[in-house]
């Protein structure tokens, strides 16, 4: 191996858990890590104000996905938002702070052959990346790097909220507490007005570091192995073909879509397919790329009688006022997330948790794929089954490292996915539909009247559900057959690497998935530090 240089660890992938990774391991001054991210810095404005989400959900910032056409989705090749970016997906997302249930991670646990996973094993690790303004005591940590705090929420979040309560949903001021049931403003993953990702809350304070390198524009080609140990990593970087030496261990932190992918890529994964693409194969482990879940997101649409929503604010004129208002203050529509509200509840009462989450978007046509208002004036309502059934693939096209995955996420396969998610559409019509938020409203733009029955909903899903940007599993943890790594995050049969994101995750957890990939990455650091 021609490896001129050498490290302690390479960390492949700068997304939240390689961010967290980065950190965490080179705070002992004796260990060389180096980080490759195949996007840019995270310089782009957009990036740090709340507000920029909206404008990232397709671009230069992603990896321009698209599904395999989904067979139970009306044959739709669904957009699929990755990021490409120094920070990953906390650099581009909603910055909405949920972590989900006990009783996910208990299932994990006691269910899924990940032991030292429960909730009572990880529960310090959220502790330990939170730095949250508000809310302090046993389920909140106050000096994290990761800044958490309240939102001053726009009106008509507020009135979503009351609709909600309308309804019968309790208030619930803390989605991260004891319940997690109800409705209320979530709490973000913002500090100071400006968006904490996990590159500014983890790479910023220790980018001076000597013994951390930080190398961005390197699309990773293949890890190295001598026999079954990984030894390096190869990649390009500015045209030219580099590598370097992991004299400790690999660490894939690609995401539930780029981590199988390097795998694959590598020599890893189920041995015919991998002779299938001209690829030697180093390890036969057939689990890598399958088992993919996420949450499939069906959003309505609504006309509202005045300008009340941020959509006034694509006029020229009011964005300038925006734009100072923000500049002077940090206050205003530039320092919101647009998805300040949400709920979690119940399309089968009989469950413990609720099986439904709800996000309140203050605006339409906010995302790719949803519609806007020609009137210029709407409001957006989502909701997804927060615990599916279905089962995906993410799975080579071609043994060349620049073409895209096939990402087939098998969007509700399960018939009980579809039920819910039509039950989730449902509900969502009916607290639009509460006394307080008709006071504002002109017209149901989308899906529209003719929806009606529970087949209407049905087809309304197939034809319009799309990603809720929550890949998760694709290099799943546990004991059984498809298992790709162990509860100490090793890849099985194979030494010197480990993979240390939300592919590991076994089962979708019942919320948004930043904060636990997080947590996956402070759990990865000690047990790293406490093998070495």
């Amino acid at each position: 191996m021609m490896a001129q240089k050498g490290y302690d660890y390479v960390i492949i992938g700068g997304g939240s858990a390689g961010c967290v990774l980065a950190n965490r391991l080179s705070e002992n001054p004796a260990v060389r890590v180096l980080l490759l991210e195949a996007g840019g810095r995270d310089n782009n404005p957009y990036i740090h104000m709340p507000v920029g989400f909206a404008k990232m959900t397709t671009g230069p910032l992603t990896w321009g996905l698209v599904t395999a056409p989904q067979k139970h989705a009306n044959n739709r090749e669904i957009p699929y938002a990755q990021a490409r970016v120094l920070g990953g997906g906390s650099s581009i997302n909603a910055e909405v702070y949920t972590r989900g249930t006990a009783s996910d991670f208990n299932r994990w646990a006691r269910e899924e052959g990940c032991e030292g996973w429960s909730f009572d094993d990880v529960q310090p690790y959220f502790l330990r990346s939170e730095g949250n303004d508000t809310l302090a005591g046993q389920y909140h940590g106050t000096d994290g790097p990761l800044g958490v705090s309240n939102l001053n929420p726009l009106p008509l979040t507020k009135v979503f909220v009351k609709s909600c309560q309308q309804l019968g949903m309790p208030y619930n001021p803390d989605f991260n507490g004891p319940v997690q049931r109800g409705t209320g403003a979530y709490q973000t993953t913002i500090r100071h007005a400006r968006r904490c990702s996990a590159a500014v809350a983890y790479l910023g304070p220790v980018k001076g570091r000597k013994n951390l390198t930080i190398e961005t524009g390197c699309l990773t080609t293949r890890i190295l192995f001598v026999g079954n140990r990984a030894v390096g990593v190869e990649y390009r970087q500015d045209g030219a073909l580099k590598k370097v030496r992991a004299e400790s261990e690999v660490l894939v932190t690609g995401g539930a879509i780029g981590s199988p992918k390097m795998m694959l890529l590598s020599g890893i994964g189920p041995a015919n397919d991998l002779k299938a693409h001209g690829i030697p194969v180093v390890h036969d482990l057939p689990g890598v790329g399958q088992n993919l879940q996420d949450h499939f997101g069906v959003d309505i649409v609504y006309e509202l009688k005045d300008a009340t929503s941020l959509d006034k604010y694509n006029k020229l004129h009011w964005m300038i006022w925006a734009g100072l208002q923000y500049a002077l203050f940090k206050t205003g529509p530039v320092a919101s997330n647009v998805v300040e509200g949400g709920a979690f509840w119940y399309a089968d009462k009989s469950r413990q948790d609720p099986d439904l989450q709800f996000h309140f978007l203050n605006g339409a046509g906010v995302e790719a794929g949803v519609p806007a208002i020609p009137s210029g004036s709407g409001c957006t309502l989502n909701s997804y089954t927060l615990r599916p059934k279905s089962r995906g693939s993410v799975t080579l096209r071609s043994s060349r490292v620049e073409d895209r995955p096939i990402v087939d996420p098998n969007f509700i396969a399960d018939p009980d996915d579809l039920k819910t998610s039509a039950e989730g559409v449902r509900i969502s019509r009916e607290i639009m539909n509460q006394p307080e938020f008709l006071k504002y409203i002109k017209q149901e733009h989308f899906p529209g009247k003719d929806v009606r029955t529970q087949a209407d909903f049905e087809n309304y899903a197939r034809q319009y559900g799309r990603t809720s940007y929550h890949p998760v599993g694709t290099c799943k943890m546990g004991t059984d057959s498809l298992a790709v790594v162990d509860p100490q995050l090793r890849v099985r049969g194979l030494e010197g690497i480990r993979i240390c994101d939300s592919s590991v995750m076994p089962s979708l957890i019942g919320s948004n998935t930043n904060a636990p990939t997080i947590m996956i990455g402070e759990k990865a650091s000690d047990l790293i530090r406490g093998n070495r």
